[in-house]
């Protein structure tokens, strides 16, 4: 019998290559692939850097972890209240922490970029407290305020 009239053999599915069969799922084999399963840390970090958030979340790390970087005594008379252009505005609880903490600045900066990252703040700007304002009221006359009827 001539071998054309030979019926060729049949390899079975799962012989035959990924065409052979599209729904069946491709394994990533031993290596790691992006498509196994990722720690939820690796996806967002990723997909900030690809959205363009990575300044942002490292200014919002300033503020969250503000006690951690700085230290808890430094933290309980220290509160930071805005960061422009790697600037950060930071309000003491007294004139006498500020003057301490403009001491500090070179140690605190140290610190912070330790723990966020260099270049996120590059400078400090130290406040002390806000003196209560005597202007009542929208016709307000210039002069020095109540103290003036003291003496």
């Amino acid at each position: 019998m001539p071998s054309r009239y030979l019926a060729r053999p049949v390899r079975p599915w799962y012989a035959r290559g990924s065409s052979a069969h599209p729904r069946r799922r491709r394994w990533s084999g031993a290596a790691g692939d992006e498509r196994d399963p990722q720690p939820l840390g690796r996806l967002v970090s990723r997909m900030a850097s690809q959205l363009g958030w990575n300044q942002r979340l490292a200014d919002g790390r300033v503020f969250g972890q503000w006690s951690s970087l700085v230290g808890d005594e430094v933290a309980e008379h220290a509160q930071p209240v805005s960061l422009n252009d790697g600037e950060l505005t930071v309000r003491a609880s007294s004139t006498a922490w500020a003057t301490q903490l403009r001491l500090l600045q070179r140690q605190l900066l140290a610190r912070i970029a330790a723990g966020v990252g260099h270049g996120v703040v590059t400078r400090m700007r130290i406040q002390g407290p806000t003196a209560p304002s005597w202007r009542k009221g929208p016709r307000h006359i210039r002069g020095r305020g109540p103290r003036d009827t003291y003496g």
